[in-house]
């Protein structure tokens, strides 16, 4: 028996004697010095013969990881891992005990034979909770490809013969403020399924940051890198997205050939190549064609591109001449050569000089490529031709280019009309950039103070802080079924957004409930629970009382979701007893988002049920009778509620282990 201050020297080294018959490696370390042990870890060995058969496995120069002889010491208690080595696996076991009344933790390690270790059964059961285990870790939740985390700790360092890409889709941002996150999402599966397509198994995808991602092409030529992106930004920008049958998808892509440096560096080189096409975006831009790219983020100096188009080598000739001195000149002579290049620059092209009778493929037909393409939308055209007739112009106009010069032509004419129309379009994009950003900042304020606001309620209802954000998605998806089901409602993509956003305050009313009953464990007594019905109406006379604001769009649908969520489409909710289709459909959606996470979340009053439970309990009407509409809806993204909740979750424990383990350095440190 152990006495207070634990066992004499003399015992343990006895103890460790019996263990030596049957561990590779037995060693004591004193508690005082564990630490520096910690980071510089030596294998106690006798001779060369036991370090040849331990392999080494803490050496001088191998930094000792998830160290549980620590964690042994400081939870005083057993602690065990397994140690891989190369190919070799090891147990170490690191036991805490008191030898003559000093903290001490015993080391015992053994080489593990994994050929008598497990069954070939057993072994394959291993490799699969690996194989899961390397996926949780280095796998993005939403696309399916590598996070950033693996390229930091598996990629970056390393010296690759590839072609590394950066790869970033045009508009996110936008996409996001005006359809929603659940389009962004659907555009970034879209755009990864679409690249995956165009690869190799041997090829790596990464996903590096919201939008962005970085492609390595494993021993891929230099001639071929060029078309592979070109393939890409091409199958991207046809690619359509799945319930969003309008979205347009864009690519920007900035590639370089890796060699001797590590792909950190070159990531570093095709990011500043990928700004270059993001200045013009839908294009690739490679170390040899980055001279051509009109102004950007590397090249202050570098010159529009105006791509005359016509048959007629003299004609091409007499206009180039004319604008050589401003512009860098491309030239095609019918109009396959003019599509080839515009797939090829996109739009690097600042502006087309087109003729419409041409060989091969004519001036309408490009325009035609160019509107199925969204091109026309970027890049001005303008219809150099001697056809002066009155449907050839209205049919050029129709088709949207921006001017018509007829030949013959003076040159100072054609020159201001150039550059009138360069400047036009570039005044455009300028205005949709400053708006998109005044939009999303209106939008992230507004968003903020709301999330804010029914944070502090959540908080002292004593609920999971992830209850508003949950209510979020599941209105979102909600709201996304719905639409791609019916048109009955015509709820566009602004409306959804501001449903979701006012979802966040459907429970603001409890602010004024007694925190007796708001949390109360058991259940409530009729007077209670009648008292706590009052919510609804509290939270609409909060909104109400805002003032100039009280006729927004946004007030005025969270007032209708703080009174009606709690109603019930056969009538008997509370508190006006509204039936069917008398509670507004933005009021439904919330009512099940609401009632599903309550389902699913811990409350004081009872536990968590499964997603499967919860999702069988509202079809089954036993939380109430539902819009049978929205119930095949929410059959329908079943799956996706419980995948779109579990990477929440997971983003969350993430965080806090990250939290965890800032506040575990900060307190080493001040205890250092």
């Amino acid at each position: 028996m152990e006495s207070a201050n634990g066992i004499t020297r003399q015992q343990a080294e006895d103890e460790m004697q019996l263990f030596k018959k049957v561990f590779t490696v037995v060693r004591l370390l004193d508690g005082e010095h564990l630490e520096q042990m910690h980071k510089r870890c030596k294998l106690d060995c006798k001779d060369e013969k036991e370090k040849s058969e331990c392999y080494e496995i803490w050496n001088k120069d191998h930094p000792c990881e998830n160290c549980t002889s620590l964690q042994a010491l400081y939870q005083r208690t057993q602690k065990t891992k397994l140690e891989f080595i190369e190919d070799e696996v090891y147990q170490v076991t690191s036991r805490y005990i008191k030898v003559d009344g000093r903290d001490c933790v015993m080391e015992l390690v053994k080489y593990m034979d994994m050929d008598t270790l497990v069954d070939s059964r057993g072994c394959e059961k291993l490799v699969n909770q690996l194989i899961e285990y390397d996926q949780r870790l280095y796998k993005d939740a939403l696309t399916g490809v590598y996070n950033r985390r693996y390229f930091e700790e598996q990629i970056k360092k390393k010296n690759e013969n590839a072609g590394v890409a950066v790869i970033d889709m045009d508009d996110f941002k936008l996409c996001n403020d005006t359809l929603g996150h659940s389009a962004g999402d659907a555009a970034l599966r879209t755009m990864v399924k679409t690249v995956k397509h165009c690869i190799r198994k041997t090829d790596i995808l990464i996903r590096y940051g919201g939008d962005e991602f970085i492609l390595i092409l494993q021993n891929i030529k230099k001639e071929n890198f060029f078309n592979k992106l070109v393939q890409i930004q091409s199958d991207i920008h046809a690619a359509n997205v799945p319930g969003f049958p309008k979205l347009q998808l864009s690519v920007s892509i900035g590639g370089v050939i890796s060699s001797k440096e590590t792909v950190e560096h070159a990531v570093m080189q095709a990011d500043k190549l990928m700004y270059q096409a993001k200045e013009h975006k839908n294009m690739v831009v490679t170390e040899d064609n980055a001279s051509y790219v009109a102004p950007g983020v590397a090249n202050r100096k570098a010159r529009q591109q105006i791509l005359i188009v016509d048959d007629s080598e003299m004609n091409r000739a007499i206009l180039s001449e004319m604008l050589k001195k401003d512009f860098d000149i491309l030239e095609a002579e019918n109009g396959k050569e003019c599509l080839d290049i515009l797939q090829q620059y996109g739009m690097g092209i600042s502006l087309v000089l087109l003729d419409i009778v041409m060989p091969v493929v004519d001036g309408f037909e490009v325009l035609d490529v160019m509107v199925h393409n969204h091109w026309i939308e970027d890049i001005p055209v303008i219809m150099i031709s001697s056809e002066d007739s009155e449907p050839y112009i209205r049919r050029a106009y129709e088709l949207g280019v921006s001017d018509y010069i007829n030949r013959p032509f003076d040159a100072k004419v054609v020159c201001q009309r150039v550059y009138n129309t360069i400047k036009l379009y570039a005044k455009q994009r300028k205005l949709v950039t400053l708006v998109t950003d005044q939009i999303y900042e209106k939008e992230k304020n507004n968003q903020m103070m709301i999330s804010i606001l029914s944070q502090i309620v959540e908080f002292r209802n004593g609920e999971s802080g992830l209850h508003v954000l949950h209510i979020n998605i599941l209105s979102e998806l909600l709201l996304e079924r719905l639409v791609q089901k019916t048109d009955k409602y015509q709820i566009s993509a602004q409306r959804r957004s501001l449903i979701t956003m006012a979802s966040a305050l459907h429970d603001i009313g409890k602010i004024g409930i007694d925190d007796k009953i708001l949390n109360k464990p058991g259940r409530l007594t009729p007077e209670e629970f009648d008292e706590m019905k009052k919510h609804t109406i509290i939270g609409e006379s909060i909104l109400k009382n805002v003032g100039i604001y009280q006729n927004e769009e946004l007030v005025q649908l969270a007032m209708q979701i703080c009174r009606w969520h709690h109603e019930r489409y056969d009538g008997r909710g509370y508190p006006d007893g509204l039936k069917g289709e008398e509670i507004p459909i933005e009021v439904q959606v919330v009512s099940i988002a609401d009632v599903y996470d309550a389902l699913v979340s811990e409350r004081v009053y009872k536990k968590a049920y499964s997603h499967k439970k919860a999702v069988e309990m509202i079809l089954n009407g036993e939380c109430g009778q539902f819009n049978p509409l929205l119930l095949e809806c929410l059959q329908d993204i079943q799956d996706r509620i419980d995948e779109e909740f579990q990477n929440v979750e997971n983003q969350s424990e993430e965080e806090n282990q990250e939290r965890k383990v800032h506040d575990q350095i900060m307190e080493t440190t001040v205890l250092g």
